[in-house]
């Protein structure tokens, strides 16, 4: 993978150059390949999916704020000269995305906000166990049991439990007080962007409630439930996710 602003990415460059290009941005804890390829390789967009600092192969320490988070992204694309996206974000991803539509409205097309909130309050204990090596598996089992739906293969949980495993304690506990610290529910209403909001029926991290919020306080914004899927919407509902994202670009000019 490439890199830039000591950020790694996955690019997928075989798009049509008259489309918009798509920053996907993960969640807490998460790499680029949160995102799976149905959507990493969405025909005929360019897309760019980087990993946060601290991340899968990007280097660093983790940070704490979603603040912090968009300051890094937004040096990131100066150094991609990629001056306007469409920000596609999940969970955190998707705190980071509108923290970019409420800061820098030049550079967003439109958004997509999957499983996000206006606010994502985390639990103290699971904040609590995040910091301590003893307890940090119990953490991570803690919010992998509330990021999927019953009906969510074996498979893909035990193989997220295992890349969440891997990620450093200080990395998912300054992400997880991130999202702790994300309040932009007096601003909400400011964002203009054509806007998607996704969520799964079954998500108990960030209820279908909080986005009937966002799609009912943004504007311009449609709202997709997805049934039979958790907080980890892309990853259960892949090519529902997908199909419901390329008709979402296909609305968004690019001139």
């Amino acid at each position: 993978m490439p890199t830039a602003a000591d950020m790694y990415y996955f690019t997928y460059q075989g798009g049509d150059q008259q489309k918009p290009p798509v920053v996907l941005i993960h969640g807490a804890g998460g790499t680029h390949l949160y995102w799976p390829s149905e959507i990493r390789r969405l025909e005929p967009y360019r897309i760019f999916a980087p990993d946060l600092p601290g991340h899968g192969k990007s280097g660093g320490p983790g940070l704490q704020s979603v603040r912090a988070y968009t300051t890094s992204l937004m040096k990131w694309l100066d150094a991609l000269n990629l001056s306007r996206a469409v920000f596609v974000g999940h969970s955190l991803g998707g705190a980071i995305a509108l923290t970019i539509a409420l800061e820098f409205p030049e550079n967003v097309l439109g958004l997509g906000l999957l499983g996000a909130g206006v606010r994502m309050r985390v639990h103290p204990d699971i904040l609590e166990n995040l910091v301590n090596e003893t307890t940090y598996r119990l953490a991570v089992e803690a919010i992998i049991a509330l990021a999927f739906s019953p009906q969510a293969p074996a498979r893909l949980v035990e193989l997220a439990t295992k890349r969440m495993s891997e990620t450093r304690s200080s990395v998912l506990h300054g992400d997880f007080l991130a999202c702790n610290t994300f309040d932009v529910m007096e601003r909400v209403t400011e964002i203009i962007q054509t806007t998607l909001v996704v969520c799964g029926s079954d998500d108990h991290l960030t209820p279908p409630r909080y986005s009937q919020f966002l799609a009912d306080q943004i504007p311009n914004a449609q709202l997709h439930i997805v049934p039979n899927a958790g907080h980890m919407v892309m990853l259960e509902q892949p090519k529902v996710v997908a199909e419901g994202l390329m008709a979402f670009l296909k609305e968004i000019p690019y001139v």
